[in-house]
């Protein structure tokens, strides 16, 4: 196990270090204050502290008094593609992850891996409801939320007939804040369904349900927390006060690091809680030995399709607007996801003699992993680039960085999501940049996109997000799991795992002959 584990962390120091070595074609101005990016999902606005949107002054004499600024109402395009893009991210799980998944395993386990997507799915939904919102989007402090928010309270006044609206990344656009809640939690939800692929045909399903409550409690809404809470736009003037709104802000924006959409809280948060599961509850019975090959490719495809098509609501949804920011989201998303899929199936090709179905699915997915990140900051060109970068070198994450790390990660959770989240993470810095396309960072004192940018402290504040989201998830992972296997057990009986999860722990069978 101790060497097992070395291993991995041995590995983890590889991909850092890598990263960190990136090239900087450097302008050398430092990058521009976090309180000034335009990266995440803002802080939700309670009904009597709503950010507003400065008034135009009037063209009258000078004692002359002005009105108030009337306070911002949610427009009705931008709560509808906030609706669709919510529905597109429960399309990406149910039943799009859980497809995906399914035809990868035995068919003996099809039934056991759809049961968990599908219920880690509903629970994360309400604990999310319960106080997994409130830690992660409400003001506390660098690393944790408060419960101002628990069971969504103060959202609606019911005796003043009000509901409260959430900011978005435009001075007085706001929409209304359950839609922002329902987004987010769906985020939370997909997050916490990713990490079962690690671990699949062989866990307890007690056991499972119980590691995602302490994992997603104690991983997930902090790093949520750390890299997406700051408290909207609206209230930054001038440079005093974006100071000062930067400091109520998690504690990776007020680093500086850029994810549009969950490269590390998502999917680096997932995959190293999923290769620590993969080694500490152990290989599959068999596994080097027996043939596992997925049971249907046939409804992978169907899984890894609808995964694509919902994925444009988890990017371009992130954009919280119906706007450009939200159609460069798309456009990146589309092209990055294409140029992965045909630069994997051809690594593949020319590595292996032939083209597989599993290689075009599975560059898809590591083409909407690398440029989840990057979607609203860089340009067509450089999602193009990210893409086919993604789809070779998560190729060699699934095939020989998992020979180096040794584990038995079914469904290569780290391989994909691990390696295509790192390296997107990282080239958003290289790529945000005007120079080379980028949209750079916006200035919300100025109201206009800062002058300054340097890809190469950019690229270390990238690298810096990635470290502490390894780091944070990995030591939570160890210890849930740990206290799980001491209370209840990781892995079912090897007798149970020989006859398969669906029978053994559910009492049913996908298929009946």
């Amino acid at each position: 196990m101790k060497k097992t584990i070395t291993k991995l962390l041995a590995g983890m120091a590889v991909l850092l270090a890598v990263s960190v070595s990136v090239p900087g074609w450097a302008q050398d101005a430092k990058p521009a204050a976090p309180a000034a990016s335009a990266e995440a999902a803002p802080a939700a606005a309670t009904p009597e502290a709503a950010p507003v949107a400065a008034a135009p002054a009037a063209a009258a004499p000078a004692a002359a008094p002005t009105a108030p600024a009337a306070a911002p109402t949610p427009q009705k395009g931008d709560t509808a593609w906030m609706f669709v893009a919510t529905l597109l991210v429960i399309l990406m799980t149910i039943p799009g992850l859980a497809l995906f998944y399914g035809g990868l395993v035995r068919s003996k386990n099809m039934l056991s891996v759809l049961l968990q997507v599908f219920m880690i799915f509903a629970l994360i939904i309400v604990l999310w409801s319960l106080y997994g919102y409130s830690v992660a989007f409400t003001e506390g402090n660098a690393f944790f939320g408060g419960f101002g928010r628990a069971l969504l309270n103060g959202i609606y006044d019911p005796a003043a007939g009000a509901f409260a609206y959430a900011a978005t990344f435009s001075k007085g656009v706001v929409i209304p804040e359950f839609i922002f809640v329902a987004f987010q939690g769906t985020f939370a939800a997909i997050t916490c369904a990713l990490i079962v692929g690690a671990f699949a045909e062989r866990a307890k399903f007690s056991a499972v349900l119980v590691f995602m409550v302490l994992w997603f409690t104690f991983a997930y809404l902090p790093i949520a927390h750390m890299v997406w809470f700051w408290t909207g736009p609206d209230l930054i003037t001038s440079a005093e006060t974006s100071a000062t709104e930067a400091a109520k802000a998690g504690f990776i924006w007020q680093k500086g690091a850029l994810d549009f959409a969950g490269g590390t809280v998502v999917h680096i948060n997932a995959a190293v809680a999923g290769i620590v599961g993969a080694i500490m509850i152990g290989k599959r019975v068999g596994y080097g030995r027996e043939s596992m090959a997925p049971h249907s490719l046939t409804m992978t495809m169907i899984g890894a399709s609808l995964l694509w098509v919902g994925w444009f609501g988890f990017n371009a949804g992130s954009a919280l607007e119906a706007g450009d920011v939200a159609a460069l989201a798309f456009i990146n998303t589309l092209l990055a996801t294409a140029a992965a899929t045909v630069s994997w199936v051809f690594g593949e090709w020319i590595a292996k003699g032939k083209p597989s179905m599993l290689g075009g699915a599975s560059g898809a997915v590591a083409g909407l992993v690398a440029i989840t990140p990057a979607a609203g900051f860089v340009g067509p060109m450089g999602g193009l680039v990210i893409g086919l970068l993604a789809g070779i070198i998560c190729l060699w994450g699934v095939n020989g960085l998992k020979r180096m790390i040794g584990a038995d990660d079914s469904l290569d959770v780290f391989g994909v999501h691990g390696v295509g989240g790192i390296l997107g993470a990282i080239l958003t810095g290289v790529f945000a940049s005007p120079s080379l396309g980028g949209q750079g960072i916006w200035d919300y004192v100025a109201n206009k996109g800062s002058a300054e940018y340097s890809i190469s402290g950019q690229v270390i504040t990238q690298a810096t997000a990635v470290g502490i989201t390894i780091l944070w998830s990995g030591i939570v992972a160890i210890i849930a799991y740990k206290l799980v296997d001491i209370v209840i057990g990781l892995r079912v009986p090897e007798e149970e795992e020989r006859e398969g999860l669906d029978i053994t722990s559910h009492g049913e069978s996908a298929y009946h002959s």
